[in-house]
């Protein structure tokens, strides 16, 4: 008895290794760009929590009227009140980012 296969054999092994790749790719495109990365996100989020802190303690605004000073790319930083605060208003001085630990 004969039977037909729709996928050669050499088609199925195929994907698999193009996958590997690719992740494999991502992983090391990653890996190189670690410091940059870890930049842009810390740079990020403390301008973000200087913002936050101005609009809502200087300004008077709600937190999620802040969220529209933000600039074009930032969508990824986002505000909350939580006691581990990263900018504190201190009078005399207005908003000042606390010590970064990391």
């Amino acid at each position: 008895m004969a039977t037909a296969n729709a996928t050669p054999a050499g088609k199925r092994r195929f994907w698999p290794s193009v996958l590997l790749a690719v992740v494999i790719l991502i992983g090391a495109l990653a890996w190189l760009y670690r410091e940059p990365i870890a930049g842009y996100s810390t740079t990020g989020a403390a301008f973000g929590a200087r913002m936050a802190c101005s609009c809502r303690y200087i300004a008077g605004r709600g937190l999620s009227d802040c969220e529209k000073d933000f600039e074009p790319g930032m969508e990824v930083v986002f505000l909350s009140e939580d006691a581990d605060d990263t900018a504190r208003y201190r009078e005399g001085f207005g908003c000042v980012l606390d010590p970064w630990e990391g």
